[in-house]
Order: structure tokens, then sequence, then C-alpha cells
């Protein structure tokens, strides 16, 4: 099944023609490359709030809302497409689960953590780690999911299924003190986030992850930008909202002003933070 076929049954629309695939297609390929091929960038810098870390300044991007001819993609749409993508994407492989975060244009270096299948982790530039050095993380800090330690063999056996994927989250117990208002009261809105965006969840996981945020009531779109969609949807611990710039054709995040981190920490900027991920078998010299 092509993509357009696959989004339009996820949209519950009926089957499409052989025509109105191929047109469909070439629309949604406009419209997923319109912030690569008709973007407006400016500049402003304001001040970075980064929790549990002091406040640096940053640099973002400002840009226009792409339109293709009057019809921007939707936010749930941009959804659908990157649970397509992500179904599709084999499982990397490697020693460790590495992740890059900056915070964009600050002076701040960037945060890395590199977690070993058996749970060890090291960093570089977490708050309080010696300036520049890769240390080993402190016993029982690792990857952890809802306020809980997770495996990476737990996150492989998620449910697949979108609406078997939220009540396996609402049923997982986690430390209260570690729990976000809306984890405790049932809201998977900020789990499903951590799959998306640090965790190494594989790629049938992270489908049903984006699918299920779909369905997530007020996903707006405010359109094409540098590396993606800007998408809004509604923070469930607060009155403002998430916002995040999803790569529908990579299926992942790419920056996002609000980030559960892998190891259960909250990561919070007034404007934006880069998320890189990648499998790697490389762990820089460790300071002993």
């Amino acid at each position: 099944m092509h993509d357009v076929e696959e989004i339009a049954a996820l949209l519950d629309e009926p089957e499409p023609s052989a025509g109105a695939v191929a047109r469909g297609r070439e629309r949604l390929e406009r419209r997923v490359l319109a912030g690569r091929a008709r973007r407006r960038v400016g500049w402003f810098v304001p001040g970075v709030a980064l929790a549990a870390a002091g406040a640096v300044a940053a640099v973002v991007f400002a840009t226009g809302a792409p339109t293709n001819d009057g019809a921007p993609v939707t936010g749930k749409e941009v959804l659908l497409m990157a649970a397509v993508r992500a179904e599709r994407t084999p499982q990397g492989s490697g020693t460790y689960w590495h992740v890059t975060r900056r915070w964009l244009s600050s002076d701040a270096p960037p945060i890395e953590s590199w977690t070993r299948r058996d749970g060890k982790r090291w960093t570089r530039a977490v708050p309080g780690d010696p300036a520049g050095a890769v240390i080993q993380a402190p016993e029982g800090k690792t990857l952890r999911l809802k306020g809980a330690k997770v495996s990476f063999e737990e996150l492989e056996g998620l449910p697949t299924d979108p609406e078997a994927l939220k009540a396996s989250l609402v049923a997982r117990k986690g430390q209260e003190r570690d729990m976000s208002a809306s984890e405790m009261r049932g809201d998977p809105t900020l789990t499903l986030l951590a799959l998306i965006t640090d965790l190494p969840a594989p790629g049938e996981v992270r489908s049903a992850a984006f699918r299920a945020l779909a369905a997530t009531p007020g996903v707006e779109n405010a359109g094409a930008v540098e590396g993606g969609q800007h998408l809004r949807i509604p923070d469930p611990d607060g009155d403002t909202d998430i916002e995040l710039v999803i790569d529908p054709e990579e299926a992942r995040v790419v920056r996002a002003n609000l980030i559960l981190v892998d190891d259960g920490d909250l990561a919070f900027s007034a404007q934006f933070i880069s998320v890189t991920t990648e499998w790697t078998d490389q762990l820089p010299a460790v300071k002993s």
C-alpha cells in the first residue's frame, strides 16, 4: 500500500481511485517539500529557559506558514505521514543509543548521552558534569518511561496498536515524584511524545505513538519551517502549547520546546531544542 492510500485509510476516507492516488501523492510530496523549497526565514533573539540548567540566550527561526494551493497540510496529516514512514523504518543497531540535544544558537554546549543495552549510561555537558568530559552516569540513571526504569526489551515489546499502546502507558506504574500531573491522572500525551522523541522505541511502536497523537484533540500545524512541519499540541499540564517540528519523511522530531528526556528528566525552552538520535558503536574517551 502506498503512503497516500495508508493515510487515506487512517483518516477513514474511502479508498481512492488510481488517479486520485497519483494526484494525492503529488500534492502530499509538494506539501512535505514546501518547508525546504519555499521557506521564508527571519531571526530574532529571545530569552531561553532551561529546566534544571539555568537560563541561556538563543536564536531561533521565525517563519511564515506556507500553503499549497490554499490548503495547508493539517497537524493530523503530518502525524499520520510520520506514522506510515516510521512503520517502514528498519530497527537500527549499535552498541549505544546516542542522543544529542542542543539549545539553538546558544553558548551552551549540546547535552549528550550514550546508553548501552544493559542500561549503563554515559553523559557529556549534563548540568554538574565536568566541562567537556564524558562521564559514567550515576548508578540507576538510565532510560525511564513514565516515572519508571524501562529496558530496551520493554520498549521493543510495547503494543503496536495505538489504542493498545495508550492503554498500556496509562496502566504503567511509576514513581509519582518522577511523573507529570497529567501522567498521574492517566493522560498519555507526554509519554507518547517521549516515545517519538528521545527513547529507542522500534519503528512499529513509534508508528503507533504517532497515530495515537494524531487523534489528540487540538493538534494544529503552524506550517512548513526549516526541517519539517511546525506542530502545536495542547500541553496537558498547562495553558500553553507543546511545539515541535516534525520531519514526516524521516518520521522524527527535529526540535521541540519541551522534551521528556530519555532518562526521565524534563527539558524546556522558551523556544526550541534540537534533537538528534542514532545508534553508534563509538563511545568517546571516558573521564575516570
